[in-house]
């Protein structure tokens, strides 16, 4: 199984930040996209488009890992739970 890290350096990795959107505009994940977790039930055919894998994150893992398990009831394969923003490694720049 791969590492959150080796996830997020795929090239066709998804990171989606499933905060409120106040929260993503503050502060987030270099690249991600915000779909707030009150949403996802509303746009899980957007998530079946979203290159994968797919890595949700949260302030602190509660809402990435509820997020998570709606995704996969739903079929939304390659999704993982990236834990809080503030745990995720910082991307390394080219």
């Amino acid at each position: 199984m791969k590492t959150i890290n080796e996830l997020l350096t795929e090239p066709t990795a998804t990171v989606v930040d499933v905060r409120n959107d106040w929260e993503y505009e503050m502060e987030h994940y270099p690249g991600a996209i915000n779909i707030p977790l009150d949403q996802i039930m509303n746009r899980i055919d957007e998530f079946q488009q979203l290159g994968k894998p797919i890595v949700l994150y949260c302030r602190s893992s509660n809402r990435s890992g509820l997020a998570q398990m709606i995704l996969q009831q739903a079929g939304v394969t390659e999704t993982y739970n990236g834990g809080a923003l503030s745990a995720l490694p910082k991307p390394v720049m080219h």
